[in-house]
């Protein structure tokens, strides 16, 4: 397989490979995330097997406009709203109740899903010209994750389609991991959002 370098001029192309069943690196605020049609079980499964990552570790599906959501989970709770409000679009990953077109392959068989919107701009323009996507980071299995394009083509030429370069990403760290599938929410991973950040926010996070 030839893997294309792509730019922000070429979202369209890039949108095409996706709804095609493809694999595109996208840039996002956070790190380059390996992205495939979340609703397309095949598709997401090809990211598993570039990465090398085991089935049973579940993908963030990533939006690019809030009302995405509703089709994506069963539940949409208050405390999950607020957080929305305050934190989105940025580096919030929030986990939910997963509706049924959540394929297996994203949520490793489990009946939630995790969701974040992104605030770079290419990957709300790949999303938006083709759908949600599941992306984990653009890297080899155990990897550090990558932050430029560069990093993404040494570690996954030849195993993806395309990478689009968007530069240097601005955070730099994953997204921190808040589940509100329980009654209490928890801390499940901490990142771009800081601690302090979240508990200003007032919804009860367990740290």
């Amino acid at each position: 397989m030839k893997t294309l370098i792509l730019d922000e001029n070429d979202i369209e192309k890039a949108a095409e490979i996706i709804k095609n069943g493809g694999l595109v690196a996208m840039p996002t605020e956070t790190v380059y995330g390996l992205a495939a049609n979340a609703l397309d079980g095949n598709a997401v499964a090809r990211i598993f097997k570039a990465k090398g990552r085991p089935m049973d570790n579940p993908l963030i599906v990533h939006i690019s406009d809030i009302s995405q959501i509703d089709s994506l989970v069963r539940e949409f709770p208050e405390k999950a709203r607020i957080l929305a409000e305050k934190f989105w679009a940025g580096p919030l990953t929030m986990i939910l109740p997963k509706s049924d077109i959540i394929p297996d392959e994203v949520s490793a068989g489990l009946d939630t899903v995790a969701i974040r919107f992104p605030s770079n701009k290419i990957a709300q323009a790949l999303i938006a010209k083709s759908m949600p996507l599941a992306a984990p980071s653009a890297n080899l299995s155990g990897s550090p994750s990558p932050t430029n394009a560069r990093h993404v083509f040494d570690d996954m030429n030849g195993r993806i389609d395309a990478i689009i370069d968007g530069g240097e990403c601005e955070v730099g760290v994953e997204s921190t991991v808040i589940t509100l599938a329980t009654d209490i929410p928890r801390l499940l991973r901490p990142g771009g959002i800081t601690v302090e950040q979240l508990s200003r926010g007032r919804c009860g996070i367990v740290l």
